[in-house]
């Protein structure tokens, strides 16, 4: 990847969420999120971490700002936190969030740093959830009120626009499994939010078409490479049946205008037992400017029976990180070159890939996180592999900027290339920052 040829409008960025890193959640107006509601949950999130001060990004925004200079990144991913635009839950704005997040996207452009807005990042407003969340199918107008109020305010400057970030963890981790918010588990819930959020993703594409929005808009799957442990019938069938449950139930939609055929194996019921209106379908797969990607696991997959639930279970990975995964950059290329061959030849964007370490400041004040270097490092090259092999991709967003509340794991878990000392918010370059400075300025070498 060292004589590579990058386009030089490709976006090489960092990301973050509202939720994970702003903190302020009862100021300026906002009220709770689902996410506020869950943390405050006993057992729900690891120690009892909560996001009420996460990284205080609220109240120290332009000097994180600075931080995007310094490491000499042209693009920055970031949400924007429903409930602090919304906080009734319903169509009328509140001003002091929309200021936030104006402030937020001059001063990016003020940097020279293009901004990709995420819409929903898993912070459904509370009072949403109290009329049954993405289970219902009226939270679709609302999220649509949302977006046209976010964009009235930032769509004369924002180039890059992402409806929905994860649908799988918001949907079936959130409704299905009850380990991230709102922690309900019920299949039928499960589906329906499904369709949901993917129907309320369409109507927000076609609305800020409507609207005359200026950017480029898409959506961000979490997509994972599957594979069977053996070439039994057995485990052929698990995998596909977990590739249907992480894969296919969002790009089949999205890109063919369906569910899978095979969502009664997986569910005992059908996506369109009474969801399904008339239209739905073709909302949903409105076309996209862009796919982003979100990439972190690979899979063997083996048949467990004893399971009937899932009727999968996933090969224990050798040498796991502490997020319990392998580290397998293949499967970022198994992925990119999976969708530009199978769904679509639209532009993508790795919108997040990162490793979690336990990371120290060591006594000479260092934050020596050589694995997520060479993570780094095999990711960005499993990339470039995809692009030479004629994949067009167009950006690479590590997860993320700096450490930050990472949902269930709470604060032990650190992704960030900048370390956060919770305590006094003081933020430091890792190792890893400096690498990938030093690889951007590489890059620009190159002409």
């Amino acid at each position: 990847m060292n004589n590579f040829k990058y386009p030089d409008n490709f976006l090489w960025g960092v990301a973050t969420a509202a939720y994970q890193i702003e903190g302020a959640t009862c100021e300026d107006g906002r009220t709770p999120s689902i996410w506020d509601t869950f943390c405050h949950v006993p057992g729900a999130v690891l120690r009892g971490d909560t996001g009420d001060v996460a990284c205080d990004h609220y109240h120290r925004w332009e000097s994180d700002l600075d931080l995007l200079v310094d490491l000499g990144v042209n693009a920055y991913r970031f949400s924007v936190a429903w409930p602090r635009i919304m906080p009734d839950g319903g169509s009328i704005p509140n001003v002091q969030g929309l200021d936030f997040y104006d402030r937020l996207v001059d001063e990016l452009l003020a940097r020279g740093i293009i901004p990709m807005v995420t819409l929903y990042h898993w912070d459904l407003p509370q009072r949403l959830q109290d009329q049954g969340g993405w289970a219902e199918r009226g939270t679709v107008s609302r999220f649509v009120d949302f977006a046209r109020a976010v964009a009235s305010r930032l769509g004369d400057r924002v180039p890059y626009w992402l409806t929905a970030n994860e649908p799988f963890c918001a949907t079936f981790l959130g409704y299905r499994e009850g380990t991230l918010a709102p922690g309900v588990r019920d299949d039928s819930a499960a589906l329906a939010a499904v369709h949901h959020l993917l129907l309320a993703h369409g109507r927000v594409v076609q609305a800020l078409r409507e609207d005359e929005v200026k950017g480029k808009v898409g959506i961000t799957l979490n997509l994972t490479s599957v594979r069977s442990a053996t070439q039994s019938a057995e485990d052929v069938a698990a995998a596909n049946r977990l590739d249907l449950y992480e894969n296919r139930m969002f790009l089949d939609p999205l890109f063919k205008g369906c569910y899978p055929p095979d969502v009664a194996d997986c569910f005992g019921q059908s996506v369109d037992a009474g969801l399904i209106m008339d239209g739905d379908l073709a909302t949903i797969a409105t076309p996209i400017d862009f796919l982003g990607i979100n990439y972190y696991e690979r899979h063997a997959v083996m048949a467990d029976l004893a399971d009937p639930r899932h009727g999968w279970t996933r090969v224990p990975p050798v040498n796991p990180t502490i997020s319990g995964i392998a580290v397998e950059p293949i499967g970022l290329e198994e992925v990119l070159q999976r969708v530009a061959r199978d769904y679509t030849t639209i532009p993508l964007v790795i919108t997040e890939t990162g490793r979690a370490l336990f990371d120290y400041v060591d006594p000479e004040g260092r934050v020596k996180d050589t694995e997520r270097i060479d993570f780094l490092n095999t990711h960005i090259a499993a990339a470039t592999r995809a692009m030479a092999g004629g994949v067009p991709l167009i950006g690479f967003f590590p997860w993320s900027l700096m450490d930050s509340f990472e949902w269930a794991w709470g604060y032990g878990h650190r992704f960030g290339l900048y370390y956060v000392d919770y305590l006094t918010q003081q933020r430091r370059p890792k190792d890893s920052a400096e690498w990938y400075k030093q690889w951007l300025t590489s890059v620009r070498a190159r002409g």
